[in-house]
């Protein structure tokens, strides 16, 4: 089976990845990637008895595929990576390293409460095939998780992670933001190579790229409803819920902004603000499964205890695609 297989080489590739790190070869060891470019961020399919669907999983692969995405993030806040067990989460991805385009990059979110199991997750997902690892602040004490804090939990995961780290900061979620100052002194790690910005605080985007502009990092929006703006202060992509189903109108709005063509940007960037917020901040994971399955993929149930839209809820979410011209 894929899981025992999975866990099998994790296993194995922990054990050597962690030697290796006692020895002393750490950082070193990851190398320099351009992440630049549009990522969907891939939900986890499920049945109908919350197993989790690998099939409906490799469909949704292929179909995305026919995008010019730069690469996949898998088991981020879209993937319900806090419903999965540990061994889920490397299945999962896993399969998506078999199935997606080998051009493509797999950016993994390895993020755990604590740094033990954060930087074990990272190695892990470095084992079976992650380019990048994303990682997510820890939150559950966010009373102490001051920048001391922060700084040395992420420079501990990025010293023993042999691939590259990417900072995660989502404070709808976690309730938790990463300080501008915090962001500035981990770009200064060699293996600390961006951020996704989930916040969409434009003035905080655009000081994090003004003050790590002498460092080879590089800032991500984390969401398609302020991609235009974080371009135009300097960004270099987005991991955007929405590409999940307009995935070629989130790509068209990367090149009409790479290209200087501002104001065709504008107004593509202002059909897709309701639908963006409909599958974000309103409705969530459920809004873009339900988005996903009118689309031609398979978006499918969530896992408990998120529950499905209600009739009036669904209503409300077809409108804001077919009010700005999208079904």
């Amino acid at each position: 089976m894929l899981g025992s297989r999975v866990l099998s080489s994790v296993r194995q590739g922990l054990s050597r990845g962690l030697s290796r790190n006692v020895r002393g070869q750490t950082s070193g060891e990851g190398r320099k990637v351009d992440i630049a470019g549009i990522y969907p961020p891939v939900t986890t399919p499920f049945t109908a008895t919350a197993e989790v669907d690998y099939g409906k999983l490799e469909e949704n692969l292929r179909k995305l595929g026919t995008f010019p995405f730069r690469g996949f993030v898998v088991q981020g806040s879209n993937g319900e990576f806090p419903f999965l067990s540990s061994s889920e989460r490397l299945e999962v991805v896993s399969c998506v390293r078999q199935a997606m385009p080998k051009d493509k990059l797999l950016l993994a979110g390895s993020g755990c409460e604590s740094t033990q199991a954060t930087v074990e997750m990272t190695v892990s997902m470095a084992q079976v095939g992650a380019d990048a690892a994303m990682v997510v602040t820890p939150c559950y004490y966010r009373g102490r998780m001051n920048s001391a804090a922060l700084i040395h939990h992420y420079t501990k995961v990025a010293d023993l992670s042999p691939i590259p780290v990417v900072l995660y900061t989502v404070p709808a979620n976690t309730g938790l933001d990463l300080p501008v100052d915090t962001v500035v002194t981990l770009s200064q790690h060699p293996n600390i190579i961006g951020i996704k910005d989930s916040g969409g605080d434009v003035t905080r985007i655009g000081l994090m790229i003004h003050k790590t502009r002498k460092q080879d990092f590089q800032v991500l929006a984390g969401s398609a409803g302020f991609l235009l703006a974080s371009y135009a202060m300097g960004g270099v992509g987005g991991i955007c819920a929405l590409a999940n189903v307009l995935g070629a109108q989130v790509c068209q709005l990367e090149r009409l902004c790479l290209t200087g063509q501002w104001e065709d940007a504008q107004e593509l960037q202002h059909r897709l603000l309701e639908p963006n917020t409909a599958v974000t901040r309103r409705f969530g994971i459920p809004g873009l499964k339900k988005t996903m399955d009118w689309f031609g993929y398979y978006g499918g149930p969530c896992r408990a205890p998120l529950q499905e839209l209600s009739p009036d809820e669904e209503e409300v979410l077809r409108k804001d695609f077919t009010n700005n011209g999208w079904l």
